[in-house]
């Protein structure tokens, strides 16, 4: 029974897309069951149900047919797909673009589906994948509208079970937006782009940077490689190699870099808690060109060449998930630093300031009207890794406010508010026009509709 369970884990609740990502209907088809049996209060978040269905790599069958043969051949009769869009509104604090023609958030901005950047405001992207045998699944994802029309991320977990309740294998992955932790991660503090308590982003990532520690040393950029990974209900293991050419650089590249992550899940007087610790080493050619703040990413494009960076960086992590009350909430805590590169000579792509990037994060979330309504905070206190106007490292703090509303398990409304301060934003930014406050937006406001099919 065990063995069925860690199987159907698989395939209900893999969470694999850019940082705007969700639930999949592409495995509640596959197995006949509701989105909501493995996401605490609302997608992305997963329950411990849903960590166990991802972790045994996409591999249960439900009612759904198959194409099989004894010993040799086991498909789905159908190639599950499934569609994700959104759209919205947003408005920074930025300095407004007077001019004519063009806008910019600060003038505040519409998200229409498909449109192209946006903050996540604007996700349309078709999800394809499933069974591939007892032993192997599949997922991909492809971008079907602006900048994002071609394939953001796949991967093919192949994890044999070795002994009971525990599988061991290899996940190789391409990902353009997800970074080395794409190949397995299964726990909501922000590890991974997707596994966050908000599936809002922001113009800047500023809403992904207000939760995650992880996120905000920019460790989600392009990424090729493969994984060693040994998973269970209490634990998992990821020991993986990796470049950052990722798949928009279309290069080929050696895996000269590497990413290990390890956390445990256990029960903490009926909360459901986990632990983790991560670090990445080693040097990399990316096709990114890591931004000064908020892990913009420009794709190296038309046959430019790949730039070499150091790739280092740890963090610690923790969540605890339960009821009180009678309703449910969530906490999620992490820490995050990365060092100096080599300056000129080689930058780290997450930190690219003269001094060390670090950041500790709180998060919490109520559902005040159970499966319905939520209510959610963090607060961020980071150092930016670039010397403020006293010869300090400048501080880099944010308040974030979110809620939601669930229309239906596969219809999340949400609104956002982020409000960042400190020294960081008083420095001139880099590329001229003013101060960071000026030009990047420290306060951002969002209005998004999530819609998965």
């Amino acid at each position: 029974m065990k063995k069925i369970v860690l199987s159907l884990a698989g395939v209900m609740a893999a969470v694999a897309f850019a940082p705007e990502a969700s639930a999949l209907p592409v495995f509640a088809r596959q197995t006949g069951m509701a989105c909501s049996a493995c996401h605490f209060q609302h997608f992305p978040l997963l329950n411990g149900f849903g960590r166990a269905f991802k972790a045994a790599g996409f591999t249960m069958m439900g009612a759904q047919g198959k194409v099989e043969e004894a010993g040799s051949l086991s498909i789905p009769a159908e190639l599950n797909m499934a569609v994700l869009t959104s759209f919205g509104y947003g408005k920074t604090n930025q300095t407004a673009d007077t001019t004519a023609v063009t806008k910019n958030a600060g003038n505040g901005a519409f998200g229409i589906i498909g449109s192209g950047a946006g903050g996540g405001m604007n996700e349309a992207s078709l999800f394809f994948g499933g069974h591939v045998s007892d032993n192997a699944g599949f997922l991909a994802e492809l971008g079907l509208g602006g900048a994002g029309a071609a394939l953001g991320s796949a991967k093919l977990p192949i994890l044999y079970e070795v002994a009971d309740g525990v599988r061991a294998g290899v996940v190789p992955f391409a990902t353009d937006a997800q970074g080395a932790s794409y190949g397995m991660e299964l726990l909501n503090t922000g590890a991974n782009a997707v596994h966050m308590m908000s599936n809002t982003v922001g113009f800047n990532n500023e809403f992904a940077n207000a939760m995650s520690a992880q996120q905000y040393l920019n460790t989600a950029g392009a990424a090729d490689g493969a994984g060693l990974v040994v998973t269970n209900d209490k634990y998992f293991v990821n020991l993986t190699k990796f470049n950052q050419a990722g798949i928009a650089s279309a290069a080929i590249g050696s895996l000269t870099s590497t990413y290990a992550r390890a956390a445990a899940m256990f029960d903490v007087a009926g909360w459901d808690t986990g632990v983790g610790i991560q670090g990445w080493s080693g040097e990399s050619l990316s096709g990114i060109q890591p931004g000064a703040y908020g892990g913009a990413i420009n794709p190296i494009v038309g046959g430019a060449a790949l730039t070499l960076y150091q790739t280092k960086a740890t963090a610690i992590d923790g969540q605890m998930q339960g009821s009180l009350g009678g309703m449910p909430v969530g906490f999620y805590a992490s820490y995050a630093t990365a060092p100096t590169g080599n300056g000129a000579v080689l930058q780290n792509a997450y930190n690219v300031g003269p001094l060390t990037r670090s950041s500790i994060n709180l998060d919490a979330e109520v559902g005040v009207v159970p499966e319905i309504v939520t209510v959610g905070a963090a607060i961020r206190r980071g150092n930016s890794g670039f010397a403020s106007a006293t010869g300090g490292n400048a501080s880099d703090n944010a308040i974030m406010l979110t809620g939601t509303y669930k229309i239906q398990q596969n219809m999340l409304a949400r609104l956002s508010y982020v409000h960042q301060t400190g020294d960081y934003w008083n420095l001139q930014n880099a590329a001229g026009g003013g101060t960071n406050a000026q030009v990047l937006g420290s306060n951002t406001t969002m209005l998004n509709m999530y819609v998965l099919f």
